[in-house]
């Protein structure tokens, strides 16, 4: 992996959930390109471990580290652990979450209570619930159990993962949606709570992104855009997705000593101006929003 551009994390520790994802390792990767001692945090140490190996390969250290962000106890447990390898954390970036497939409503609209069909007065909520659990509290939670230890340190910083859907809903799915929002209220929040704690927190935003498990659902296999990849290009008025890569700019700009020391509370939209567009009329994104959620990170 390339950076955009370097910053100096050298005596920094972060921790990133959902460190075995594909974006959550690549802002491991970035982090400990720049310097920092990274903990990959997940639920499967040797998915980790594959992203420990580059980072020790570009010559900063690191450690996979086991971690349910649903549950507290194992928290508590990657935490110690991680204390006791590196002594201290400065940046903790929660990456960990994504959408849940059966949390799905099967429709873009309601269209009638055929008896047949699963709509929203049929669908088991309950799956709806864990997809807000895995965001939300999966955000919060750990923000609460590393978030003590980045008291006191030198540019301590949290970084959340909202979406572009927590201000435009994204059809099918309102637990991500939701929970999104959720996430970008609880940034804010934190960033007023912690303002006078030496602490900031700010958050992320993507749009639409080709990864490596969701470009058979915008490429046919001769190369050419599915339908699903069509309208979400005409929705950015960039006229493209974005790259995984072109998250790494963001990050590495909100975790700054220096750059950014006086910038906490802030949503950052990396979407090819999709934010903008939504207050220009007649180019409202939901009416041409795809039901096919985002790839999950952990």
């Amino acid at each position: 992996m390339e950076l955009p551009f370097k910053i100096d994390l050298s005596g920094e520790v972060a921790v990133v959930t959902g460190g075995t994802g594909v974006i959550g390792g690549m802002y491991a990767r970035a982090l400990g390109m720049c310097g920092a001692k990274v903990a990959v945090l997940g639920r499967n140490v040797e998915h980790g471990q594959a992203v420990v190996d580059d980072i020790r390969a570009a010559g900063s250290d690191a450690i996979a580290v086991a971690g349910n962000v649903l549950d507290k106890a194992s928290l508590e447990a990657a935490r110690d652990e991680i204390l006791e390898k590196f002594g201290h954390i400065n940046i903790l970036v929660n990456c960990a979450g994504g959408a849940v497939k059966s949390a799905m409503i099967p429709q873009d609209q309601f269209s009638g209570l055929e008896e047949d069909l699963d709509n929203f007065f049929t669908h088991n909520l309950d799956e709806v619930h864990k997809e807000l659990d895995l965001n939300l509290f999966g955000t919060m939670l750990p923000t609460q159990v590393f978030g003590k230890c980045l008291v006191g340190q030198d540019n301590a910083n949290i970084i959340n993962i909202s979406s572009m859907s927590a201000y435009d809903p994204l059809t099918r799915i309102p637990g991500y949606s939701s929970a999104k929002a959720g996430i970008t209220n609880f940034t804010e929040w934190c960033a007023i709570y912690f303002a006078k704690s030496g602490i900031r927190v700010n958050a992320i935003a993507p749009g639409f992104f080709v990864t490596t498990q969701n470009r058979h659902m915008q490429f046919n296999p001769d190369g050419t855009p599915t339908e699903r990849n069509k309208k979400i290009v005409a929705a950015t008025p960039m006229g493209k997705y974005g790259e995984p890569e072109d998250l790494v700019g963001g990050l590495l700009y909100l975790v700054s000593p220096k750059g950014s020391s006086f910038v906490t509370g802030v949503v950052l939209p990396i979407d090819g101006a999709g934010i903008a567009s939504l207050a220009v009329p007649g180019h409202h994104r939901r009416f041409v929003r795809i039901s096919t959620p985002p790839t999950p990170r952990d």
